[in-house]
């Protein structure tokens, strides 16, 4: 097992830009910056990680016959719950087709008519069929094995896999780089004056997520460390169908059912068979993912179970396009042929994240952000349905355009050198992975779909009684047990999950009404002075 040392991290020659992060939206920024140097950092083992890699959904483009941007956004405005900038959903519905076009032109093998057209489908609070899929509800891995094929063959990109992310340098309001992990080089400074966060969600803060086990909000984390500017923090999106695995107490990601199949006539159920969306609003199980996931979350607190009855979907002739939800279904031990499938909600999408401009600038020089980590003003209060692949791909190609226009670094490195931090020790082990899933336990009951001021106030409170037991932990440095790779990972990423959690659990106390995927019992209303982004920065926390 490899040991680590608290010695200062070895530096590293600046690179010409960091990308930190290799879902959709890292992997479009690093292509699209070519021929840039570039220097793409992933934790993974492999570049194959990630929540774009699991996205069941499409991409939404309005190229419909009768289909325009202009129904795009107003779509988006209207899931947005008086949150999404007008203007920038304008421009992203007008973007997403020359996106869409450049992905097809990356080699993307997008699902097709039999006239050769692109296949669309309808979605949850879509007017028109305008979700674009390949290899049916596979798109996130179709998408990123391209991706990934052409990353490989770009000669200006240097892959760091399994190279954890750990601290931004920041001196006077500008960015030099970043401090990362490698588990077999020990701790390295990277400088750079142009880094790129995209680290994608933090849907492990809850302990029902859809979520790969990666997702642990690091760049969020990084970010808040860093000092800058975080935006709309409440608003975490739970998708309403995700398999209720009975064999999965641990917290492990769940398997979506995608949404798709409710827009091809999947029902839901109770337990009695009762169709209960249909008393619950006009548009039914197509209703935006807030409403279904309050619904269901509901009548599962009142005792009731919820299935989601696929048979509709496979008599009508559609399963050949859901063979990843009836794979799915199989293997945890159903037969959606024959039986309803029991779904819960689960965390699936953060709309808030750090603060950007159109162009993905933060508020520290020299940081960007895009995709799912990134705050835009797109999604609002509540994300419509596969805008998140679009968003990921139309951000990232507007950051790299960005920083293409800066001209080459002319910033020197910092004299001060960067130090390595403070890791528990391996004894701390055990007490390190109680407080992972106790915050995320503690998440789900009081910070979930439906909350409450009470529970608010007493998750806060845990929260920071955690924090102060993870910082004890780190104190407990000793020769004589030193911390190995395993160990520095599961501190890091409990770290920066609990700071995330305490961060949107005072987002969540501050907002009092109820607005989009926000909604608490106490303020179950929407107000008007309420309808504006809600900013915060790490050192709110102290004053809380």
């Amino acid at each position: 097992m490899d040991r680590v040392t608290h010695a200062a991290p070895k530096s590293v020659k600046a690179d010409s830009v960091i990308v930190v992060g290799s879902g959709m939206a890292g992997l479009v920024c690093a292509l699209a910056l070519a021929p840039r140097s570039v220097t793409l950092m992933t934790k993974t083992p492999r570049l194959e990680g990630g929540s774009s890699l699991w996205a069941k959904g499409g991409i939404a483009a309005a190229i419909g016959p009768d289909d325009t941007p202009a129904h795009h956004a107003a779509d988006t405005l209207s899931a947005g719950a008086g949150l999404s900038d007008p203007e920038s959903a304008l421009r992203l519905a007008e973007e997403g087709v020359e996106n869409l076009q450049w992905l097809i032109d990356e080699g993307v093998p997008f699902d097709r008519a039999v006239n050769g057209t692109l296949d669309l489908a309808q979605e949850a609070a879509h007017r028109y069929a305008r979700i674009v899929h390949a290899g049916g509800d596979a798109t996130g891995r179709v998408l990123m094995q391209a991706l990934i094929k052409r990353i490989r063959a770009t000669r200006s990109i240097t892959v760091l896999e399994e190279t954890f992310a750990h601290d931004l340098i920041v001196s006077d309001g500008q960015i030099h780089g970043l401090v990362a992990y490698h588990p077999k080089k020990s701790w390295a400074t990277h400088y750079s004056p142009h880094v790129v966060l995209a680290t994608g969600g933090i849907g492990m803060t809850w302990w029902h997520t859809s979520n790969p086990s990666e997702a642990t909000g690091d760049g969020l984390a990084m970010a808040a460390r860093a000092g800058a500017n975080l935006a709309d923090l409440e608003f975490v999106q739970f998708h309403p169908t995700v398999l209720a695995i009975e064999s999965k107490t641990n917290g492990a990601s769940l398997p979506l059912l995608t949404e798709a199949l409710r827009g091809a006539g999947a029902l839901l159920l109770d337990e009695s068979g009762y169709r209960f969306m249909l008393s619950e609003h006009p548009a039914a199980e197509m209703a935006a993912r807030d409403i279904v996931a309050r619904a269901i979350e509901k009548r599962t607190r009142a005792g009731h179970r919820v299935y989601l009855d696929l048979r509709p979907v496979l008599t009508g002739g559609h399963g050949a396009s859901f063979p990843q939800a009836i794979e799915a279904s199989k293997r945890a031990g159903f037969n959606p042929k024959t039986e309803p499938l029991p779904v819960i909600p689960a965390a699936h999408y953060h709309m808030g994240g750090i603060q950007t401009d159109h162009r993905g600038r933060t508020s520290i020089d020299g940081l960007w952000a895009c995709g799912e980590v990134a705050a835009t003003g797109v999604h609002g209060a509540n994300r419509l349905a596969s805008n998140s692949l679009l968003e990921a791909m139309v951000y990232a190609r507007r950051v790299a355009a960005d920083i293409r226009s800066h001209p080459g670094s002319q910033n020197k490195q910092p004299s001060l050198a960067a130090a390595a931090p403070k890791v528990p020790p391996n004894s701390a082990c055990a007490e390190l992975k109680r407080i992972f899933a106790a915050t995320r336990k503690l998440m789900s009951r009081h910070v979930g779909v439906l909350r409450s001021g009470d529970g608010l106030e007493t998750a806060f409170s845990q929260l920071s009684k955690f924090d102060r037991q993870l910082r004890d932990l780190s104190d407990r440095t000793a020769a004589h047990d030193p911390s190995s790779a395993d160990t520095v990972v599961s501190w890091s990423e409990t770290r920066n999950l609990l700071l995330v959690a305490r961060l949107v659990t005072l987002a969540a106390l501050q907002r009092q009404e109820s607005r989009g995927a926000h909604y608490r019992d106490d303020h179950p209303i929407s107000t008007p002075a309420w309808q504006r982004h809600q900013t915060l920065t790490a050192d709110q926390l102290d004053a809380a």
